[in-house]
């Protein structure tokens, strides 16, 4: 989960949290008591109302003041009722009911007060009028109207009314007849006021009892009640989702803990993997060539004891490709696998870094590839590869066996890194024996320049002696006559000679170059030959045994050579065999996928042909093994030491290589290992006996234009396309124009080595692919490195030799078809063949 998401969680849930814990403590709780408050004091108000009433009815209170108190008190009540129930319709109804019946009381408040207060005057002018003096006929008449006026004020009923209204009128008629109605007029007037006041006020007295709000406040309070128990439960119910929420603010926090105790897992187990990474590149930097193998395979241990899968490898896809693995005990690899895996990785697809991942193949959809990956064993699968722009394919994987995939997305990076550390290593041992080659071949052309000229004077001075010798040895045997002795000394002189003379040949044969006959020839051919020759030369008791491969055995090299390598060996073994025994020479065709290392030499990855001679001798001690090949070392008083030499310096100049077994009391065994190759077969226009191309395009340049068609007539005759120019910036603008059209660059004089050097370098950036041959009066005037910094695949003489360049020109094609070349000094992203 990204952190802003997780922030934005948080803030969310805590804001429900807030809102839900202010609704959980019942806001309107304390808008209810209000109200409640309120009412009750509203019905407090009322009867405070009807109490005055009452009291300024029966006269005690004289003050009207508390009524328009009462009244106002009960407006300001309902008025902060309306404002706390606004929101509630029915409550709203309810107090305007109120409100109507509020507006009445103070209607009859007002009529009471008028009514109240005439009916207060004329009582009080009774009491005063009883006081009085007046005439004694009228006395009894009027004590009967004032106790008439008296019990009306305690019963105002209709017969009442009318019992006042007769003493009344009977007052009148005594008055009238006593001719006292003066004196009685006004008594008359208060008690009629009376008599009409007091049922009047009894009435408004009564309407007003009969308007009592009790029911409507019952009604509100009931309202209210039900409002507030709706409150509660809502109130009840968010804190509940309150509860609710605050688990899932916890468990969401436990979730956010785990997740970053995850998180600080992942972080640490990136950590350690890095580490094992860093660690793996370290070494990868200062590992020596030979060791590189050995140290993949531990780099695989390392990294499969961290990820635990069951299988791993590291595979790349060159013409031979090179392959690594790592596996459980009682764990297999299927046919082709892992040698599928970068192709299988394409067809998956990979991401931007070049990886791919299958957590579990049984969730892939249904299809060929999920068939494919089950059917390889893949319970899950990580992979990581590296696409050169050479089409070179390098891939690191790891696969789980009926389990899910090892290793998680986010290491699938320092998988690559890792990959990209293996494949660095290899470029850099690729370079580092592509400069040991150029170094070798450049030190073999040196030595041979200056043993040439030793060579030559040896050769002329001791054949010169040995031919005066050897003259006149002849010419002394033609008049010696019979004499046995002397003819016994002059036939040990002439084979002191003739073996003086066959010793400066073999020191011939070991320093000269040995590279300028080559042509495609039949191993198994040249072994038959070497059989019949060997056939009347081995003595008795010795048996021959020859086994030829069932297909053609095809090498580019010089016959005589070869054949001497042959007869050497064969003539060494039956030496060890002095009381007879068996040779047997086996020709056998090998594919050798990585680099091999026998008792003397190695050979790098290609197809190679071995010629096996085993013999049945006494063997060679393990102490002597070891020095066998070098220059002069003899264990037998007849030998000179420079016969396996000799064999040893032929082999390596084919590109080959020599190994050795033994065992003392058993035999020998001699294996002759020598890159294969395909016969071509020469035209008549090409030179015969040449290796010829077959129309590859060669990029030429040379110091003049003469140069330059004289080299192309070179080139042309030998079966290849060259495109000469005479300028280094026009050979450079045509390769920059169409680098796919030129396979090989032949570089020649050009003025001086350094300037050469210089062009090569320039044709090497633009063209890298292509085998760079440098054409040099002297190769003692370069060295190793700058060949190595130049990009040059290999160093012929100036002028062109058309033996030697057709040599080597066939080889750098042949090379280039098996591992596409690539200059060391591109250590970044090196094109070399991966051996």
């Amino acid at each position: 989960m990204r952190p802003a998401w997780a922030a934005g969680i948080v803030v969310i849930l805590v804001g429900v949290l807030t809102w839900l814990s202010l609704r959980a403590l019942n806001p309107e709780a304390e808008r209810f008591d209000q109200a409640f408050t309120e009412l009750n004091r509203f019905g407090m108000i009322e009867n405070a109302l009807y109490r005055h009433v009452f009291t300024a009815r029966a006269g005690v209170l004289r003050n009207y003041d508390p009524l328009v108190e009462d009244v106002n008190a009960l407006h300001d009540s309902l008025q902060k009722l309306k404002e706390e129930q606004s929101t509630d319709a029915t409550a709203t109804e309810i107090l305007n009911r109120l409100a109507a019946s509020v507006e009445r009381q103070e209607e009859l408040v007002e009529h009471f007060k008028t009514q109240n207060a005439l009916l207060q005057n004329s009582l009080a002018f009774f009491g005063r009028f009883g006081g009085q003096p007046h005439a004694a006929e009228l006395d009894p008449a009027i004590s009967n109207a004032a106790a008439a006026i008296l019990h009306l004020a305690l019963d105002t009923s209709a017969p009442t009314v009318r019992d006042v209204q007769d003493r009344l009128d009977e007052l009148e008629r005594q008055a009238a007849e006593a001719n006292l109605s003066d004196s009685v007029d006004a008594l008359l007037a208060h008690g009629r006021l009376l008599n009409r006041l007091l049922p009047s006020v009894d009435n408004i007295l009564k309407t007003l009892h009969g308007l009592s709000q009790t029911w409507q406040q019952d009604q509100l309070r009931a309202t209210l009640l039900n409002q507030q128990m709706a409150s509660r439960a809502s109130a009840r119910q968010y804190r509940v989702l309150l509860y609710i929420t605050s688990l899932l603010i916890v468990g969401f926090l436990v979730y956010l803990g785990l997740l970053l105790s995850s998180h600080a897992k992942a972080l640490r187990r990136r950590a350690e993997f890095e580490h094992i990474i860093a660690r793996i590149s370290t070494r990868f930097i200062n590992v020596a060539p030979q060791e590189l193998g050995s140290e993949i395979d531990r780099a695989l241990s390392d990294m499969c004891a961290f990820l635990k899968p069951d299988r791993a490898y590291f595979v790349m896809t060159t013409p031979t490709p090179r392959v690594r693995v790592w596996q459980k005990p009682g764990v297999e690899f299927p046919p082709d696998w892992p040698a599928r895996a970068p192709e299988l990785a394409l067809q998956i697809g990979t991401a931007a870094d070049g990886t791919v991942q299958i957590e579990r193949v049984d969730r892939m959809p249904v299809g060929e590839l999920r068939t494919l990956c089950m059917n390889l064993g893949l319970g899950g699968w990580a992979c990581a590869t590296r696409v050169a722009a050479d089409g070179i394919t390098a891939a690191l994987g790891f696969d789980a066996v009926g389990r899910p995939c090892p290793g998680r997305a986010a290491e699938l990076p320092l998988m690559r890194m890792a990959l990209d550390s293996m494949v660095r290593a290899v470029e850099r041992q690729s370079m580092e024996q592509e400069r040991s080659r150029l170094e070798a071949r450049l030190q073999q052309s040196q030595r041979m320049e200056q043993i040439g000229f030793f060579t030559s004077g040896i050769a002329h001075n001791f054949n010169n002696i040995l031919g005066g010798i050897l003259g006149h040895s002849e010419v002394i045997e033609e008049h010696v006559g019979s004499d046995a002795k002397l003819v016994r000394n002059l036939g040990a002189i002439r084979r002191n000679a003739e073996r003086a003379r066959d010793l400066i040949d073999q020191i011939l044969v070991f320093g000269r170059a040995r590279n300028a006959g080559r042509k495609p020839l039949s191993i198994g051919a040249l072994v038959a030959e070497s059989a019949s020759l060997l056939e009347v030369s081995l003595p008795d008791g010795i048996d021959l045994v020859i086994r030829q491969p069932p297909t053609a055995a095809i090498v580019a090299g010089e016959h005589v050579t070869l054949q001497q390598v042959i007869l050497n060996l064969c003539r060494n073994a039956s030496n060890a065999m002095p009381d007879g025994g068996r040779i047997e020479i086996a020709i056998e065709l090998h594919d050798i996928a990585i680099r091999r290392s026998f008792s003397h030499d190695s050979i790098e990855p290609g197809p190679y042909v071995c010629i096996a001679i085993t013999d049945t001798g006494h063997g060679i001690e393990p102490n002597l093994l070891e020095r066998i090949f070098e220059p002069f070392f003899t264990t037998r008083p007849s030998g000179n030491g420079l016969g396996l030499a000799t064999v040893r310096e032929i082999v390596r100049e084919h590109g080959g290589a020599l190994n050795v077994q033994s065992t003392v009391g058993e035999g020998t065994r001699f294996e002759i290992w020598l890159p294969r190759a395909s016969a071509a077969e020469p035209a008549s226009t090409r030179h015969v006996g040449l290796p010829t191309g077959d129309g590859e395009t060669i990029l030429l340049i040379a110091q003049n234009y003469p140069c330059v068609l004289r080299d192309e007539e070179l080139l042309a005759a030998l079966g290849y396309e060259p495109v000469g120019f005479s300028s280094p910036d026009a050979a450079l603008a045509a390769c920059r124009a169409q680098p796919e059209r030129f396979d090989l660059v032949v570089v020649g004089h050009c003025g001086s080595a350094s300037a050469s050097l210089q062009t090569a370098a320039a044709l090497h950036d633009a063209l890298p692919r292509a085998p760079i041959v440098l054409a040099s009066k002297a190769a003692i005037e370069i060295g190793a490195e700058t060949l190595v910094a130049a990009g040059i695949f290999d160093v012929v003489r100036w002028p062109l030799v058309a033996e030697e360049i057709a040599i080597t020109l066939a080889h750098g094609s042949e090379r280039n078809k098996v591992h596409p070349f690539a200059a060391p000094r591109h250590v970044a992203r090196p094109r070399s063949s991966l051996h």
